[in-house]
């Protein structure tokens, strides 16, 4: 179905975000959301312009956060979209039925509205406090995670879950054991000097 590592972008410029996005793709990344919150529409379309043509090389999907358009411009797999941003239903009609929507979600009732706008997958979070957010919601924890996805199985409501937000490697088991679908990383592997053993003993966790 899904990746079950996905990838946040960083850098606090285009060259910053491409070399960065280059290192993870030659880590072995099999699923990049581009993610360029500091730049402005413009920048971010001549960021996903490059990082498309980047990616063409490698077999990885590509998200693209906040921009639908970006998306049909660029012929990306999908839009990632965060609770304030376009709706779910006025982006399916920008991107087409065959593209990736993702959107954010930060408690049950989020999740379960997401699951109405037939988000194809959710990124909850945050696990634990993290700097790559400003504005964060109240951390969710293992507690809250596994609240959560108990209270989505006994409404036998069945759609990827990733967990997102101030998560390393260690923690990547425990999540998983609470019914979580995968994870989403962005500083981690950005600051982590080995990313290919990184990536690769990420996969292997989620692969049992």
């Amino acid at each position: 179905m899904y990746d079950k590592i996905q990838y946040i972008s960083q850098g606090n410029s285009i060259t910053e975000q491409l070399t960065n996005i280059k290192q993870v793709l030659d880590a072995g990344c099999t699923w990049l959301q581009l993610r360029y919150k500091n730049g402005t529409q413009a920048e971010t379309s001549e960021l996903a312009i490059a990082t498309k043509s980047l990616i063409e090389s490698y077999n990885c999907t590509f998200i693209i956060n906040d921009y639908p358009e970006l998306v049909v411009a660029t012929g990306a797999d999908g839009v990632h979209l965060g609770l304030a941003d376009m709706p779910i239903e006025k982006a399916r009609t920008i991107v087409g039925d065959d593209k990736i929507i993702g959107g954010t979600a930060n408690t049950l009732e989020d999740v379960l509205q997401r699951h109405r706008e037939q988000c194809d997958y959710v990124g909850l979070g945050p696990f634990r406090f993290t700097q790559t957010k400003e504005k964060l919601s109240p951390v969710l924890g293992l507690s809250g995670y596994k609240s959560i996805m108990t209270q989505l199985q006994e409404r036998d409501i069945n759609i990827p879950v990733f967990a997102i937000g101030g998560i390393q490697r260690e923690d990547v088991q425990s999540i998983l054991d609470t019914g979580i679908y995968g994870v989403a990383l962005s500083g981690y592997i950005t600051q982590h000097e080995n990313k290919k053993q990184l990536l690769n003993q990420l996969y292997t966790l989620c692969s049992h």
